[in-house]
């Protein structure tokens, strides 16, 4: 099934997709032993600086092996793709889905350049998703504003064709200095008039009645990646401050572990069953 295709599915019956990004074998064996836990669809998320890090024919090859290996159901997507250049180069990996990022460009130059990406995605049959208003990101300033206007994300979408549309309704990526208070009428504004899959980026330390509500009202893709780093990292520090173990192969699998918990408590938020 086309992640697109997933996506009305779930839509049908007010359920999410948790899209996970992963940076390493130990990541991505973290989430994916979550989703087989649950028995729930999972998207992989590689960003420019994983692809970087690992090699796109290996970080690709090695998310679709990994799904098959564990039998779970899951697509492998381009996070914050910065050009065009780089979709090309994941569609032609084997991508199920791009996201094209020309949101801090004016509004006319990212309808442009994502109607081009929806253009080349069409012959590879791939999901396109764009971000539409200020989504802060690691470094920027979370108290910005900017969210993304109803009426704009429908003319947004209408342009350009394309299938998911990330939204600012307060969120932020990385973590937060105080709970976030999502919009959610505006949300559900925006809902009411786009027929595209409404993303929401900088899911780490949402409260899990916010991610439940947000889902009711129309989010069906939740991103998480900030709090994957940190329990990873955290972890690791605590079991390599307290032990001598030289075999990596015996200090990672606890951080591994804490990596299933974590998303596997997301997995049952976003599933949204009452």
């Amino acid at each position: 099934m086309k992640l697109q295709d997933k996506f009305i599915e779930l839509r049908s019956r007010q359920q999410g997709i948790l899209a996970t990004n992963f940076y390493n074998y130990e990541t991505l064996k973290g989430v994916l032993l979550a989703a087989k836990a649950m028995e729930q669809p999972l998207v992989l998320q590689l960003t420019r600086s994983s692809i970087d890090y690992m090699g796109l024919p290996v970080a690709f090859q090695m998310a679709k092996s990994m799904l098959n290996y564990h039998g779970v159901e899951g697509w492998v997507h381009l996070d914050h793709g910065d050009s065009y250049e780089l979709v090309a180069q994941c569609l032609d990996a084997g991508f199920d889905s791009v996201m094209i990022d020309a949101s801090e460009k004016s509004f006319s130059e990212n309808v442009a350049i994502t109607s081009k990406v929806v253009k080349l995605a069409e012959s590879y049959g791939a999901n396109v998703e764009a971000e539409l208003g200020y989504i802060a990101k690691l470094g920027q300033n979370k108290e910005k504003g900017g969210f993304t206007q109803p009426l704009e994300a429908k003319e947004f979408v209408d342009a350009t064709g394309v299938n998911a549309l990330a939204i600012a309704i307060g969120t932020a990526h990385g973590f937060y200095d105080k709970e976030p208070e999502l919009q959610l009428e505006r949300l559900s504004e925006i809902a009411a008039i786009t027929n595209a899959t409404l993303v929401l980026h900088g899911g780490s330390g949402v409260p899990r009645d916010s991610l439940r509500e947000a889902v009711d009202r129309g989010i069906c893709k939740i991103n998480l990646a900030t709090e994957i780093k940190n329990i990873f990292m955290q972890t690791l520090k605590v079991k390599l401050l307290t032990n001598e173990e030289i075999d990596l192969r015996k200090v990672f699998p606890v951080a591994t572990d804490q990596i299933v918990e974590l998303v596997k408590e997301k997995l049952d938020i976003v599933k949204n069953i009452k």
